[in-house]
């Protein structure tokens, strides 16, 4: 396949944009959640934004591990999300790239700033003022083990990734077809429908070739 500069700069455009549309929402709703509410809570968002990370980043990677030959018979059986997961075969660069790069990261971003919320409201609550020898340790101690989660969850979904990939990408894909079906929100099927145009296009161009050549 040939590179393309123009190519490569929208698409890099286009996750720019939403990358920052979609760290934007993230801190938004971290930032309400977070504002005037217990410690309890402020950990439980903490975890559930590294959950996010790491569940994206098992995704992304089972769509580079996926073959794209099981789909195919799934989707001449009509099973349900077959055709999605070809399409995200297909694309499996553009859609590891929008699930590690983007989602990924801004998960990690943003776990890091919500930490340090968390972190604050425990010193304070255990009557310690910010800037303490007390505040920093339990700041080491909590980033410290954020971070464990993360790597050690990251690198467990990758062994997951590799060794499921299939049921995972099969599943993501009856995931849009059940948006597609209820919310009449075509994510993939345009594109799938634009390629099987040209494909069919393409089959009577040959066996028009065909009859003019007989």
């Amino acid at each position: 396949m040939k590179f393309s500069w123009k190519h490569a700069l929208s698409w890099s455009t286009a996750i720019a944009v939403i990358t920052l549309v979609l760290a934007a929402i993230f801190s938004i709703v971290s930032s309400f959640i977070l504002s005037g509410a217990p410690l309890a809570i402020g950990m439980l968002v903490v975890i559930i934004i590294v959950m996010i990370g790491i569940v994206f980043d098992t995704i992304g990677i089972a769509a580079t591990a996926a073959n794209e030959v099981p789909f195919r018979s799934m989707a001449s059986r009509k099973i349900t999300g077959a055709k999605e997961a070809i399409y995200i075969c297909r694309n499996a660069d553009r859609f590891s790239s929008f699930c590690n790069d983007v989602i990924g990261d801004i998960s990690g971003i943003v776990s890091g700033t919500a930490s340090a919320v968390v972190i604050l409201q425990l010193a304070f609550e255990l009557g310690y003022a910010e800037g303490s020898a007390l505040h920093m340790l339990v700041g080491v101690v909590f980033t410290s083990l954020v971070a464990a989660l993360t790597v050690g969850g990251k690198a467990l979904g990758k062994s997951f990734a590799i060794y499921f990939s299939i049921q995972i990408i099969l599943t993501v894909g009856k995931v849009f077809y059940f948006i597609n079906k209820k919310f009449h929100i075509s994510i993939l099927d345009g594109k799938n429908k634009k390629k099987n145009r040209r494909r069919s296009n393409g089959h009577l161009r040959g066996s028009r070739r065909n009859g003019n050549e007989r």
